[in-house]
């Protein structure tokens, strides 16, 4: 076509580029986000973190940005299309020629990003079924994950993307290469994050300096996945992580950025900074720490601590509004990674009732726990359930206190607890009543764990056991070849530890063992019970405990007569209980052993006792001695007894 000269017309630069539909869109996005400002990385406390960014930008339905710079704003002119190929005419400033010169490529027929509009989302609460949100058998991505650790290509993005997608054939196989490979070779920028004037988020100045904040994370993921030819968004909005206060409110600015790839017909969402590893409190160090958590997230987990700034990116039906995101208790990934299903209460600040908060968390299997309230798992009770765990918090002082849940799994004994809830709890007024001492453990009372060891059918299965006139009996059926060792502890330090053993008496009969407890006066006790192997010459291990209380300040038993290594095991005291007899009186005798020749009673006198229907009887005067002996004469040929109680006499 000729164009007739004009004289009134006025000479313009510019560059005229032709490429298809789907190049337009890419390279379109790709300018959108490079006149953006340099945005901080995202940072969560157990590993990951978050910082400020720049103003949000206005977004399309899809929630891409739009620029707000008219002079960096891309003009499009209406695709001309034929039979075989649709192209877009894009116009540009002169100045931008450097920026835009790129490899292109024709394609065939229209391609535009996913719509949102389309998406079958998910449903919110979480349905417990998956932490993906699409079918991921993690044992089919473990050689490509291990060819994807080892590729070591720096020279360009290109380049990495063709060296990685060697061995991935589908687009979910491109996407897992791509996101290990930065998760494990891009380490989070503490020093940029602080001082954004040495910071890049440049696809290029990501990979070459192997480090980068949330924005250059997320700009190298789009910029990998589009060389892949997978559709990938840059996502920003508020998150819970480095820095975030429970109970805090999100105003102002996005402070983290992550993904949404479409695969298989709709969008997931995943996150390479929190997935990469952590940094310590004082963020002047990172750690690579893996946390598989964060690829392809189930949308009902993901907005636990991701806030998109459009609420389609949620991909949740419904989605949440901001004060929800606020409100939520924030579970940490380590929570759904060990297979932790729910928490009660589910907001992050509990007020106290009559001074008690309590908290619950549903898991899959058993699972140990354990508490720290303001740094100590003192004035609290947790109970172990065969699917979850029971805590009852008791502050003994006024005001806000940090209470922190940790969990590991039950299988391995080496692996450590790992921080899965916190709560700040409100205390208004104090419960003396419940100071528990300072003896007891954590958790309190029998479970699936002490059936494990060989405590079984418990007559007691809750943590605390009331007495009312001091005195309390437990059974269990043991296992076998288990041998038990129990001890009785309180903080007013009247039980020694010789004393604490005294004070319960232990009754076998058969596979059922008996505790009899005698406390010493009111208040609050611990009885503490070990355990080990009868064939085993080493110490006993501890198991667990229970509260014993008892308000009866009338109650004051003493302790049981001192057994001797001859009283067996099966061995029974009926009567004399009292380990202290009174004087000059005449004590009734009652004993059941067994395989027993003769049995005397060792006072001033000796008084022998006879045998009826399995139990030994006889009586003994106590005038004139201090202590009482109870010996056997366990063969009639041997001409020697063995001492097996010893009782102690009062004062005349």
């Amino acid at each position: 076509m000729d164009f007739k000269a004009d004289p009134s017309a006025v000479t313009i630069n510019l560059l005229l580029i032709v490429h298809p539909e789907e190049t337009a869109s890419k390279q379109k996005g790709q300018r959108e986000r490079q006149t953006e400002g340099g945005r901080g990385a995202g940072l969560q406390d157990d590993g990951n973190g978050n910082s400020r960014a720049q103003p949000p930008q206005q977004r399309d339905l899809n929630g891409r940005r739009v620029s707000r710079d008219p002079c960096e704003k891309t003009q499009t002119v209406t695709p001309y299309s034929n039979e075989e190929t649709q192209v877009t005419v894009e116009i540009h400033p002169k100045n931008t020629t450097g920026q835009l010169i790129k490899k292109l490529s024709l394609g065939k027929g229209p391609q535009r990003l996913p719509s949102l509009r389309g998406q079958d989302n998910k449903a919110y609460p979480w349905d417990k079924s998956s932490l993906k949100s699409m079918p991921v058998d993690l044992r089919q991505f473990e050689k490509l994950d291990a060819y994807a650790l080892k590729v070591n290509v720096t020279n360009s993005v290109e380049e990495l993307v063709k060296a990685l997608l060697k061995q991935a054939r589908t687009d979910l196989e491109k996407v897992r290469a791509i996101w290990m490979w930065i998760c494990h070779h891009i380490e989070y920028d503490v020093v940029g994050y602080r001082d954004k004037s040495q910071l890049s988020s440049k696809p290029i100045d990501v990979l070459q300096t192997r480090k980068s904040v949330c924005e250059g994370y997320a700009e190298l993921f789009e910029h990998m996945c589009s060389i892949a030819g997978i559709q990938c968004m840059k996502l920003s909005g508020y998150s819970k992580g480095f820095g975030y206060k429970i109970g805090q409110t999100f105003t102002g600015d996005s402070d983290h950025a992550w993904n949404a790839v479409y695969l298989e017909g709709r969008w997931h969402l995943l996150d390479s900074t929190w997935g990469s590893g952590s940094v310590d409190d004082s963020l002047t160090k990172f750690t690579f720490r893996y946390n598989e958590f964060y690829f392809l997230t189930h949308p009902a987990l993901f907005i636990n601590n991701h806030f998109p700034d459009n609420s389609n990116w949620q991909l949740l039906k419904p989605t949440l509004t901001l004060k929800d995101f606020e409100n939520n208790m924030l579970h940490k990934s380590n929570f759904y990674m060990l297979g932790l299903l729910s928490a009660q209460p589910e907001t992050a600040v509990i007020p106290t009732v009559n001074g008690k908060a309590s908290v619950s968390v549903d898991c899959r299997a058993a699972t140990l726990f354990m508490f720290k309230l303001k740094g100590t798992d003192e004035h609290g009770l947790m109970t172990l359930k065969k699917h979850g765990m029971k805590l009852d918090i008791y502050p003994q002082k006024t005001g806000s206190h940090k209470l922190q849940i940790f969990a590991k799994p039950s299988k391995g004994s080496e692996a450590i607890y790992k921080c899965v809830l916190e709560y700040v709890v409100e205390c208004k007024s104090v419960d003396k009543a419940m100071r528990f001492p300072k003896d007891l453990h954590q958790p309190v009372g029998p479970s699936w764990f002490t059936e494990r060891q060989g405590f079984l059918r418990p007559s007691h299965p809750d943590p605390v056991i009331h007495t009312n006139d001091g005195r309390c009996s437990v059974t269990f059926t043991l296992g076998k070849d288990i041998s038990v060792l129990a001890s009785l502890h309180c903080d007013n330090g009247s039980l020694m530890e010789d004393g604490g053993r005294r004070h319960i008496m232990q009754i076998h009969r058969g596979n059922q063992i008996e505790l009899k407890i005698h406390l010493p006066h009111a208040g609050n006790f611990v009885l503490k019970i070990y355990a080990k192997k009868k064939s085993d010459p080493g110490n006993y291990d501890y198991i667990f405990n229970y509260l014993i209380t008892c308000l009866n300040t009338e109650a004051k038993w003493p302790a049981f007569p001192q057994s001797y290594s001859k009283w067996a095991a099966d061995y029974e005291i009926l009567e004399p209980l009292s380990g202290l007899l009174p004087a000059n009186r005449n004590v009734q005798f009652k004993l059941k052993m067994h395989g027993i020749a003769k049995v005397l009673v060792q006072a001033e006198n000796t008084y022998p006792l006879t045998q009826s229907r399995g139990y030994w009887e006889g009586t003994c005067n106590t005038s004139g001695c201090r202590e009482v002996y109870v010996m056997v004469h366990e063969n009639a040929n041997h001409s020697f007894y063995s001492h097996v109680l010893k009782y102690e006499v009062e004062a005349q």
